[in-house]
């Protein structure tokens, strides 16, 4: 008899299953199906894992979740990003913090995370079994408490006294089956933090180029976002775009991804009124020997001029009403058809899960079925790009590791 299984092996996972074996848990085993654990870990942030972010104050953190916001208030005040912090500073993990706000490991390699949580893991006497699938999950209640069967993919049949279903988000069908197994409803699985695909002659051949401080819209809905865009190889990302497909998971959802897109590649200039100035003060320099927009980038100014039929001889002085309107529109209000989504890098996110009305916050608790737990992104709780994700994980972790150690055995 185990006093805790833990389904899945991920960050969520993990952490909950070292906070109940450090606490007095004392046979923990985690089942991972993958041949690797914390494989997601491994390919955040770009390799070097964003960990958390450098936001200390719990209210303000939890406006950083589309789904969960008002709900994590309190499960973040009692494990707050500074506790993630601290925890992995007494593990000898020293984090940075970037100028936007995400915190990585001063090494800039998420192998130091990996191995910080397997070793803490090693050291609590955690179990590991990896290429190892959940077929199913049986509560057994009886007159004085409920344990579980687990039937493994092999057909090993493992007892557990508590359950921690960790198995990230329920756009795989495993988690969501275990978790409907036990009685539980899910809100529906769909994409959130992916790029937008676009294809139009403004974006081609530019990829690589980016604009600090963009706004962006999804035309016909309320959906707006700011921030960094990046154009790339299939269309665009960035911050402002990530945080965009992030709220607008569900309404982009159900337009299946095919919209008009609004960039307003300069927020802060009315540019009618700079062009306006700038055939008085340029009249005589042509448009295309220097772009008079500093935030712009040449080639993108270049493209621009091309699409709006700008003779590459053309003066300020001679600049025709047409061609400035042109101009204004595709920098203040450029519509550009999205034909589809793409992932962040190999990132993957996912909005849904198991509803958060049916489990107790306080402990991550299920409602429904004692002594069965959840953490981390099986829960209707997701992030914005910044270290939000992680965050909930080890906070979720925690507060269910903590509350299995407290259970007498």
């Amino acid at each position: 008899m185990y006093d805790l299984i833990t389904i899945g092996g991920g960050a969520a996972g993990f952490f909950g299953s070292i906070t109940a074996a450090e606490n007095s848990a004392s046979k923990v085993l985690i089942l991972e199906k993958s041949p690797n654990v914390l494989g997601k870990v491994k390919i955040s942030g770009g390799g070097r894992c964003n960990v958390t972010h450098h936001c200390f104050d719990p209210k303000e953190l939890s406006k950083f979740y589309p789904r969960g916001e008002k709900s994590l208030i309190g499960p973040l005040h009692r494990w707050s990003a500074k506790d993630t912090v601290d925890w992995f500073q007494s593990k000898g993990v020293e984090l940075k913090t970037e100028a936007d706000g995400r915190m990585f490991p001063i090494t800039d390699n998420s192998q130091t995370i990996i191995d910080c949580l397997i070793k803490a893991a090693h050291d609590a006497g955690v179990e590991i079994e990896t290429a190892c699938g959940v077929q199913s999950v049986e509560a057994i209640e009886n007159p004085d408490d409920t344990y579980f069967i687990v039937t493994t993919d092999n057909g090993d049949e493992l007892q557990a006294r508590c359950v921690l279903l960790a198995t990230g988000g329920t756009r795989l069908t495993a988690g969501a089956k275990l978790a409907e197994q036990l009685g539980h409803n899910l809100e529906p699985a769909v994409p959130s933090l992916f790029t937008f695909k676009i294809d139009h002659p403004l974006l081609t051949e530019l990829p690589g180029l980016s604009v600090a401080d963009t706004e962006v819209a999804v035309e016909q809905t309320k959906l707006k976002s700011s921030g960094p865009l990046l154009i790339t190889h299939w269309g665009v990302s960035g911050p402002g775009i990530l945080r965009l497909s992030a709220w607008g998971a569900r309404i982009l959802a159900d337009l299946d991804y095919q919209f008009t897109l609004s960039i307003n590649w300069l927020p802060q200039t009315n540019v009618s009124e700079r062009i306006a100035q700038l055939r008085s003060d340029w009249g005589k320099r042509q448009l295309s020997t220097r772009c008079p927009f500093e935030e712009i980038p040449k080639r993108l100014w270049a493209r621009m001029l091309e699409l709006a039929e700008v003779p590459s001889t053309q003066t300020w002085a001679q600049l025709s009403k047409a061609h400035a309107q042109t101009l204004s529109n595709l920098l203040n209000n450029c519509q550009l058809p999205v034909l589809g989504k793409s992932l962040n890098k190999d990132e993957f996110v996912t909005a849904g899960g198991v509803n958060l009305k049916e489990i107790n916050l306080k402990t991550m608790e299920s409602k429904r079925t004692p002594n069965l737990f959840f953490a981390g992104e099986v829960m209707n709780i997701d992030g914005i790009t910044g270290g939000f994700n992680f965050q909930n994980a080890w906070m979720s972790g925690h507060h269910a590791g903590t509350t299995i150690a407290e259970r007498s055995w």
